[in-house]
């Protein structure tokens, strides 16, 4: 598993890099705050998991970055994905660096 910061992160969104965010917080935290991506919560990723494409580039995302680290493990160990990052930080560190005016609560 690698990580990304929100500075590289944004970088590749910006350059068509064809990275897909998967944000696997709860329904209620990302209808607060979005940075856009696939929303799948990570208790349904291994429900929906055919909703996703294991050669894809992906940077996974959730508030502060554990269960974003938790999914990218299942994703490769389980699921043999070839590229997940997790952004370190989740949407904490995306707001600091990126966009401050973004709020979680």
């Amino acid at each position: 598993m690698n990580f990304i910061s929100a500075e590289e992160l944004n970088q590749k969104i910006t350059s068509n890099s064809g990275i897909k965010i998967l944000d696997v917080r709860d329904s209620y935290e990302y209808d607060i705050c979005e940075i856009g991506g696939i929303k799948i919560p990570m208790s349904e990723i291994t429900d929906r998991i055919s909703e996703l494409d294991p050669n894809d580039n992906f940077a996974v995302m959730c508030r502060s970055g554990k269960r974003a680290e938790a999914v990218a493990n299942l994703l490769e160990k389980e699921y043999q994905f070839t590229s997940v990052n997790v952004l370190i930080g989740g949407i904490l560190g995306w707001i600091e660096a990126i966009d401050n005016s973004l709020e979680i609560y």
